[in-house]
């Protein structure tokens, strides 16, 4: 009897902080190995998409099979539990790539982003205020937002190698 040889379809799925890397690392990821790119916070600006739409949106993408970077949409455990459900049932592996950064360093990205230094710090508050850090159960790649892009792929190449 030959055993299932197919391999599982990946999804990364990228968080971290305002400012902190996360859209810089998995877009340059996303072209180095070819893969689909989504960010979910933009599929769902200014409330254009409910819930239940995004995730919607997310079957769809699911479907194609295809390895996939996602970041967005995901700031809460809940909400990641959500897409990790949706693409576990789609025949997805995920990996957590959790992206940290100093404050000193989030702070002087933030006011080159934004007109003025109120408007940054509002939209830091605003955001840091719904996301939530990993769960030890989430096992989470941890990255330093101030690393260089080469450093960043050899730690989450070796923590998905750890995961298979």
């Amino acid at each position: 009897m030959e055993g299932n040889t197919k391999k599982k379809s990946r999804a990364l799925l990228v968080f971290g902080a305002p400012c902190s890397g996360k859209t810089t690392f998995a877009t340059q990821f996303a072209k180095k190995f070819g893969l689909a790119y989504y960010n979910f916070d933009e599929i769902g600006v200014n409330g254009a998409f409910s819930r239940p739409s995004i995730l919607m949106v997310l079957e769809l993408i699911a479907k194609t099979g295809s390895t996939i970077v996602i970041e967005g949409g995901i700031a809460t455990e809940k909400k990641r539990d959500e897409f990790r459900k949706v693409l576990s049932e789609a025949g997805y592996n995920t990996s957590l790539i959790w992206i940290q950064t100093d404050i000193n360093t989030i702070r002087a990205r933030m006011k080159k982003r934004f007109k003025t230094v109120a408007e940054a710090k509002q939209a830091f508050d605003d955001a840091t205020a719904k996301l939530e850090a990993p769960s030890e159960d989430e096992n989470p790649i941890i990255l330093s937002g101030k690393h260089t892009f080469e450093t960043q792929t050899k730690h989450v190449l070796a923590g998905l190698a750890d995961v298979n």
